[in-house]
């Protein structure tokens, strides 16, 4: 029983450190990588399944497609940063 409820959590989230891992991985083994999806999960560990992993880089394809046509809107970063940079002058 333990096993099952493993491995739905493993392929359910994704903590930070797994998505910077994979991104990691997917660096390391391009689409020609023989077994590649073995690879990217054994790389990210915590019980990811190869299925995991080919099924977390389709919905990151999925995600890019939507922020490339325009269905998800970038958030204004510039005036965030604005923002920071004055309080951290301040301080000083």
């Amino acid at each position: 029983m333990a096993s099952s409820s493993t491995s739905r959590s493993s392929s359910s989230g994704w903590s930070k450190e797994q998505n910077k891992l994979f991104e990691r991985a997917l660096a390391m083994y391009d689409e020609d990588t023989p077994n590649r999806w073995q690879k990217i999960a054994r790389f990210v560990g915590g019980g990811k399944s190869p299925e995991d992993a080919r099924r977390h880089y389709e919905r990151l394809l999925e995600d890019v497609q939507k922020i490339e046509s325009g269905d998800v809107p970038i958030p204004n970063y510039s005036t965030s940063a604005a923002n920071q940079q004055h309080r951290y002058k301040n301080y000083n």
